[in-house]
């Protein structure tokens, strides 16, 4: 047996023991499609391919919110609700990466040790690498290889509030902001952008001495969210007091989700969002392998250095950027 047969019997297992629902399996195979090596890019590609057919039917959804909210707590606590009402849950939870190192923590499994011992619940920390949105580059892949894991709901658990909140929402179906009460007035300390984003909000914490500011947030909150354009048609985003610490309001948010998703259906707003997150992913992968095809090639890095010593003789960036883009995409026209 060649080299070429042995890996295409490597990968027919591999991805044999991802759609029987093998969790050592799915980490391999996670591993494979995070790894930036030519030769282990191209089997990925081979599995994604064999894999592919048996996605799409997970719900996933995502969670964002500032550092300190309680992201973790409010997921370990709410994952295990899921598991009771008989759902497999899988958990994207993404660590922010050094700009200096590159290195991540990668601790969320420590955070989350009830969930993650329970053999019903995949939690998979990733580095964000070096994408601005907070996202990594191949969470969609991952996203792709848990649905095909047979897991029903996927938790994305974003870096935190920012450009993330815009990039993990192209690639989920709803989106989850928790915040804390006592945070300020309804637009302090928040960008409005963010709670455009938002599906449902959640004010976390809401228990002992927060629970009458955790009300005031939420009334405050739910103002603000009337003067905002609806995601959704037919949808008001509600706002919904949790308390992760006590496990309260997760049956309420649990009819929210299934309310949500039962009307996105019915009036076609999830498979028009979900053909979205095809093209998006489609247009984010060219740029980035043509990104990299340039990064590859020494002459078209040396032009481009020589363009940088340009900027000093005051001509426009953008027209340095476009003259050397025409190169690049027809070297041969005037």
């Amino acid at each position: 047996m060649n080299a070429a047969s042995e890996h295409s019997l490597r990968i027919q297992t591999l991805a044999n023991s991802v759609l029987a629902g093998d969790r050592r399996a799915l980490s391999k195979a996670i591993t494979l499609v995070e790894s930036a090596q030519p030769l282990d890019r191209a089997l990925a590609l081979n599995l994604l391919d064999i894999i592919m057919p048996y996605t799409g039917k997970a719900k996933r959804i995502a969670l964002s919110g500032s550092p300190g909210v309680g992201k973790s707590t409010f997921i370990e606590a709410f994952g295990q609700f899921l598991i009771e009402q008989g759902e497999t849950i899988a958990v994207l939870a993404i660590d922010p990466s050094s700009k200096r190192t590159g290195g991540s923590i990668l601790g969320d499994k420590t955070r989350m040790p009830t969930l993650a011992n329970n053999p019903k619940a995949y939690i998979r920390p990733t580095p964000s690498g070096n994408l601005l949105g907070g996202v990594a580059r191949r969470s969609r892949e991952v996203i792709a290889l848990c649905e095909a894991a047979g897991y029903s709901t996927l938790l994305i658990e974003t870096v935190g509030v920012g450009q993330s909140e815009t990039d993990v929402s192209e690639m989920t179906d709803c989106s989850i902001l928790l915040l804390q009460p006592a945070s300020g007035d309804a637009l302090q300390g928040i960008k409005r952008g963010i709670m455009e984003m938002a599906d449902i909000v959640i004010i976390n914490k809401a228990d002992g001495d927060l629970l009458p500011a955790a009300r005031h947030s939420a009334a405050h909150y739910l103002q603000s969210l009337a003067l905002m354009p609806k995601r959704m048609p037919d949808w008001a985003c509600p706002v919904l007091l949790c308390s992760a610490l006590e496990k309260t309001g997760l049956d309420a948010l649990h009819e929210k989700i299934r309310e949500y998703f039962v009307l996105a259906k019915e009036n076609t707003y999830f498979s028009k969002k979900r053909s979205e997150q095809l093209s998006t992913w489609l247009e984010d992968e060219t740029l980035a392998e043509l990104i990299s095809a340039f990064k590859a090639q020494p002459e078209l890095q040396a032009q481009y250095q020589a363009l940088q010593q340009s900027l000093a003789s005051g001509v426009s960036p953008a027209r340095l950027a476009v003259e050397f883009a025409r190169k690049i995409i027809a070297p041969t026209q005037p």
